[in-house]
């Protein structure tokens, strides 16, 4: 009920922001990308097609939304932004489109012409609750969209609703293969294959396209590789869902037959019930697991690590300091095997308590490997 409660002022306090700057989406065509996974890829990759066909347009995502630590930002941000987009000639944006974004309000008035789903997996039930109010939370992108961008499976929940006006649109994973490294692995296919779905609703040419998938030069911090002429591979990823570790360390282990070194943690006073999911996962996975922290925030770093552990066949290695993690990972490395820091990717400050610590995994990989 409180939380129903804040969801009214927030639809207000949005409301606001959107008149006071002048009702921006009006004068844009509004594209939104959700999911639990593959959201950022997806929206840049989007961007990234509209630009080289010649289209003005702006994008939103967690890596370029000006450091605030969210997807979606407040109104009175996000309307600014879109404000200065329509100043400076945009005629069209994309946003990626959280389900704490969609739930709180903070996308009112953006007025989706294009909705696109990439995924939804387990993520958020701390806030959340139940899967189905996670779904149902989702769907609410596609409510008054004229296009419904869905991978091509059916979703169980009856939560999943859909305007009645939409043309559904569905994709399932490109069969391109001139494909950028920066978009290697399996689940990227269906990335781009959602991408280039919304590129022909605006008849978009296929070279255009393949161009712009064959020169993508990947988003910073999604399987990002960092290279300083070491013989084994250093790759920093966002990875901190279960469905997004499965699928990255399930892609690198078909690229070596050496070991796979993961580093990971998981966020502090957030969706406890996947650290033992993910836990398996890396067991299974993963040669050698260190577990280090990720944004701890307030929460027992203790309590995280044997969360996490209760998943897992073998007790795995435990470095608090994260930095410290990566550059042991490094150390153990031999040639052809690849160390991956999961959870972090773009970021570049971690919440430790109440304090904003300045460090990045990139930046980790850089000095460890310096240090060799």
């Amino acid at each position: 009920m409180i939380r129903r409660l804040k969801n009214v002022y927030h639809w207000f306090r949005s409301w606001f922001w959107v008149v006071y700057y002048g009702y921006p989406a009006r004068n844009l065509t509004v594209i939104g990308v959700t999911g639990t996974d593959g959201k950022t890829t997806t929206t840049t990759l989007i961007y990234e097609i509209l630009k080289a066909a010649g289209i003005k347009a702006g994008y939103v995502t967690t890596v370029n939304s000006g450091g605030l630590h969210v997807t979606n930002p407040d109104a009175s941000v996000l309307q600014k932004l879109l404000r200065q987009m329509v100043d400076t000639g945009c005629t069209h944006v994309v946003l990626e489109v959280t389900s704490h974004g969609l739930d709180q309000n903070r996308v009112v008035g953006c007025n989706f012409k294009i909705g696109v789903l990439t995924n939804i997996t387990h993520e958020h039930l701390d806030y959340h609750k139940t899967m189905e109010e996670y779904v149902a939370a989702k769907a609410k992108l596609f409510r008054n969209v004229k296009y419904a961008v869905l991978p091509n499976f059916q979703f169980s929940s009856t939560n999943f609703q859909i305007s009645s006006e939409a043309e559904i649109i569905k994709y399932s994973k490109t069969k391109n293969r001139d494909i950028n490294p920066g978009l290697r692995g399996e689940y990227n296919k269906y990335n781009i294959a959602a991408a280039v779905a919304v590129a022909k609703i605006f008849k978009i040419q296929d070279s255009t396209i393949n161009k712009t998938v064959k020169g993508f030069a990947g988003v910073p911090g999604r399987r990002e590789e960092v290279k300083m002429g070491q013989k084994f591979r250093c790759i920093v990823d966002f990875a901190h869902t279960p469905n997004a570790l499965e699928q990255l360390l399930v892609s690198l282990r078909r690229e070596t037959k050496s070991k796979i070194i993961l580093v990971f943690g998981c966020t502090g006073e957030r969706d406890k019930e996947k650290r033992p999911v993910m836990g398996r996962i890396a067991d299974k996975y993963a040669d050698e697991v260190i577990v280090t922290t990720d944004d701890v925030r307030s929460e027992s770093q203790d309590e995280i690590y044997e969360q996490i552990v209760s998943g897992m066949r073998r007790r795995p290695r435990r470095e608090d300091d994260r930095d410290r993690a990566i550059e042991m990972g490094v150390e153990m490395a031999k040639a052809g095997d690849i160390v991956v820091a999961a959870g972090m990717g773009h970021e570049t400050t971690q919440l430790i308590g109440k304090t904003e610590v300045e460090r990045s995994d990139k930046g980790a990989f850089e000095k460890a490997i310096l240090r060799l």
